[in-house]
């Protein structure tokens, strides 16, 4: 380590240590000896696996963030949570009836939303939280599928919500509906699924299949690229 690299103090799981300043807190976790084998994933923002809670010194208040997105700050207290034990109502698409808000059915709590916006507030992808609740609440399954659209499913929201809300769930139980039965239906991708059942193209991956790396590599590398 360069001896004109600054060092800052952080507090890991309430342990001491002292790391470069400028580090994520993920990069901080692993710089003071922590193997990250689960809260961790893509570690570049979007797969939602690395939910961190922190506080700041001389600040009473809890923040949570993805710890690959954040930057550890001198004095911080810092906790993974490696799941969010929030449970997910157990559904079929098929059977669920179209008729009805299926959201209300399934998530009842969602009634119990004071509109506070803490969710809101909390999500690393900024995402409108409360405003796709209160559009489940009007029964509008598209308004929420398009507003939670983004979400990594970290469920950070949910971990902050006093009504005990589990947003994320609610959003991908919208998303399937809405691109089950609501959506437009895209006539190219029901051709393409046509083409798959029909074995359009068994014979190329047939040919994929029996290839070297390195001619995998090549063919990777000499591939049309849709503009």
């Amino acid at each position: 380590m360069s001896a004109d690299v600054e060092m800052i103090q952080v507090y890991i799981m309430g342990r001491p240590y002292k790391v470069p300043q400028g580090l994520t807190i993920m990069k901080a976790m692993e710089h003071a000896g922590y193997r990250l084998i689960r809260g961790v994933g893509c570690r570049g923002g979007f797969c939602g696996a690395c939910a961190t809670v922190y506080r700041r010194p001389g600040d009473y208040k809890l923040y949570a963030d993805l710890a690959c997105q954040a930057t550890a700050e001198d004095g911080m207290y810092i906790a993974q949570i490696p799941s969010v034990p929030a449970d997910r109502a157990p559904w079929v698409l098929t059977e669920l009836d179209r008729n009805t808000n299926p959201i209300l059915a399934l998530y009842p709590e969602v009634a119990r939303c004071v509109a506070c916006n803490t969710c809101t507030r909390a999500c690393p992808q900024e995402l409108e939280v409360m405003d796709y609740i209160q559009a489940a609440l009007r029964g509008d399954i598209s308004q929420v599928a398009e507003l939670s659209f983004d979400c990594v499913q970290c469920g950070l929201c949910a971990v902050r919500c006093p009504a005990e809300i589990v947003h994320y769930h609610v959003g991908q139980l919208a998303r399937r509906v809405h691109g089950a039965y609501r959506a437009p239906q895209a006539a190219h991708l029901a051709d393409r699924v046509r083409e798959v059942e029909d074995g359009s193209f068994e014979q190329a991956l047939d040919t994929l299949q029996k290839m070297s790396k390195d001619e995998l590599v090549e063919a990777y590398k000499k591939r049309d690229v849709e503009r």
